[in-house]
């Protein structure tokens, strides 16, 4: 099987329509380029692959789905890890002009039986047999799937649901390509569906999100502009794709670049991953940079000396920054000055923090949730370049982004190209362009009220000052207590989140009196704090000692000072247990579950608010 990649040469980026044609554009352009870096746990090295190579096997996936005889439209879900096979299988599932469905790999059984049954997925792809027989065994019927492809067979043959065949993957290529019919690919067209996103569900049970050719690519092409990626960037891939800011600005941006794309092989992995790949462009949520940030400011707690060099570092390479983004003026003195001070403290603090992520960092994007201030002034200081965005998976999903060259932190940027936003009634971010979906998958009436007159209603309050869009809080998620004060969470969590001793951060108090938080505290903090309480750290019970409980509160009221007193915690639920998508509390983009987290805790929150009473 081929295809006549030839005339494709000849266009431009601004020409193509599909991400099929933008697939096979790339590998008529830039055939033997590296295209995919991935590690090979078993001989234990990084294979790479090319453009070319890759797009040919994708073609052996497109002909192995072609089996089936699926109806154009139809519904391909994907169950991978960031990985090869997930890229061709997506590539594969376009070239038919049918409709990926990613999912996370991690995520549980029944979200994904409940995902597999919504869409109507014809085909399910998964890492292992064990994966589907633990959807199986959800009770959820998938009436429309007719084959399961797994990449590893661990199960009995009569372990499986005895209603869908499930094929290794190499068997099921290999089946296909015995077959000498050839096999025909279907173009898609602008206007038909490229994805069928489901939505992180913070508040509920999640959405389709469907999202067209036309969508994607001119978000793609709009980034495009704005990041400036080439064909020498590498970058590490380790956000999951069935997340919409991973597909746009870390996978299908990349092949508009025709950029090496490096999949990390374990998030685990990542600090050491970022000193072999030595990314050019990193794609991020605040998570991983507050990892970092967390460790540095426990480094800097053992060393008086140290503080005092990565403080002053910091003063003078926030000044710096200012002054080439042109958002401070300075004196002639002060410009020499910090020149002077920074030859010698750069090598010696900022320096080594770059070669933390590998040293050759041009870009690094931070999304999908607000960076804390602190963090990013830290970063931005010793020249790790963070541009934040705002985006959602309703609008493909990028709004408004910062460039490394016009950066204002205190913003998400300035909006994108034909993408059009306004302020609407109680400060709501409304926003029109040919990037925002089509609707809601079988729900007319989400999709209705998803939007106004025309205009996509974000729930982000949101301002916009001389073209830069700042993000307030959001509409939904404003917490008003019982005496009236409205408090945006968000904001409390990530001033708190700023200490390296609060892993995760919940806060709470709708219709209460006052706010409180659940936290996660590192298990290091813990061990310190219950030895000088004369506790016993092992125990559960001491997590809910009145001791305990009130230093950390002092703790959390001391970073947070700078919000109104109504807003400051009063009472505070201790925690040593992560918050994991396993778990359900949060989602694959690390994003808090709320109202999960509210039935979690809701026994504590009573007796919390009980006692105070």
């Amino acid at each position: 099987m081929s295809i006549q990649l030839k005339p494709l040469k000849e266009r431009t980026l601004s020409e193509l329509q599909t991400l099929s044609e933008l697939f096979a554009w790339r590998a008529a352009l830039t055939p033997q380029l590296e295209a995919y870096r991935q590690f090979n746990e078993l001989q234990g090295e990084w294979i790479s692959s090319s453009w070319l190579e890759t797009y040919q096997r994708s073609l052996e996936f497109a002909k192995a789905i072609a089996v089936l005889q699926p109806e154009r439209g139809a519904r391909i879900a994907i169950l991978l890890p960031n990985s090869l096979n997930a890229v061709c299988m997506d590539q594969a599932t376009l070239q038919l002009a049918c409709v990926p469905v990613p999912m996370h790999a991690l995520d549980n059984p029944a979200s994904i039986a409940y995902i597999l049954s919504d869409s109507d997925a014809t085909l399910l792809i998964a890492a292992t047999d064990q994966q589907w027989q633990e959807i199986a065994g959800t009770g959820i019927t998938t009436p429309a799937l007719r084959q399961v492809v797994v990449l590893q067979k661990n199960l009995a043959q009569n372990d499986y649901c005895p209603d869908v065949p499930v094929a290794l993957l190499d068997d099921w290529l290999a089946s296909a390509s015995a077959h000498d019919a050839p096999t025909v690919l279907v173009e898609a067209k602008a206007d038909d569906l490229a994805a069928l996103v489901y939505t992180s569900g913070t508040t509920g049970k999640p959405k389709g999100v469907m999202l067209t050719h036309q969508n994607v690519m001119s978000n793609v092409k709009a980034v495009v502009k704005r990041v400036v990626p080439v064909s020498s960037d590498v970058f590490l891939s380790f956000l999951p794709l069935s997340h919409t800011f991973e597909r746009t600005a870390g996978y299908y941006l990349p092949i508009a670049a025709g950029a090496c794309v490096a999949f990390s092989f374990s998030v685990k992995q990542l600090p050491q991953e970022l000193l072999t790949i030595r990314p050019t462009i990193l794609i991020s949520v605040p998570r991983i940079y507050e990892r970092v940030y967390s460790a540095l400011q426990n480094k800097l707690a053992q060393s008086k000396i140290q503080s005092l060099l990565v403080n002053e570092a910091i003063a003078i390479g926030w000044r710096r920054f200012n002054k080439v983004q042109g958002l401070m003026s300075q004196s002639r003195l002060q410009t020499v000055f910090d020149s002077l001070a920074w030859s010698v403290l750069e090598p010696l603090v900022a320096d080594k923090l770059k070669s933390q992520f590998g040293g050759r960092l041009r870009v690094a994007v931070s999304g999908g949730a607000a960076l804390s201030t602190a963090i990013s002034r830290c970063f931005l200081s010793l020249g790790i370049p963070i541009v934040q965005g705002y985006g959602m998976t309703e609008s493909s999903p990028v709004v408004a982004f910062n460039s490394p060259e016009d950066n204002n932190p205190a913003t998400v940027g300035r909006v994108m190209d034909q993408v059009e936003v306004k302020i609407g009634e109680n400060a709501e971010l409304l926003v029109r362009g040919p990037n925002v979906m089509r609707g809601y998958w079988k729900r007319e009436e989400d999709t209705a009220k998803a939007f106004i007159d025309g205009w996509l209603r974000t729930g982000d309050q949101a301002e916009v000052l001389d073209g830069r869009v700042r993000i307030l809080g959001r509409v939904k998620e404003i917490i008003v207590t019982s005496t009236g004060e409205k408090i945006a969470p968000v904001d409390l969590e990530i001033a708190i989140a700023t200490d390296p001793v609060f892993e995760q951060v919940y806060a709470f108090g709708d219709n209460a009196p006052f706010i409180a938080c659940a936290v996660v505290l590192s298990q290091a903090y813990w061990a310190t704090l219950s030895a000088s309480l004369a506790l016993d750290a092992n125990a559960p019970a001491s997590l809910h000692s009145p001791k305990a409980v009130d230093a950390v509160v002092q703790r959390m009221r001391a970073l947070t000072t700078a919000l109104p007193f109504y807003a400051q915690p009063k009472a505070a639920i201790l925690s040593l247990e992560p918050w994991t998508i396993e778990n359900t509390l949060i989602t694959p983009t690390l994003k808090l579950k709320r109202l999960n987290l509210a039935k979690h805790f809701a026994s504590d929150i009573q007796r919390l608010y009980t006692q105070h009473r």
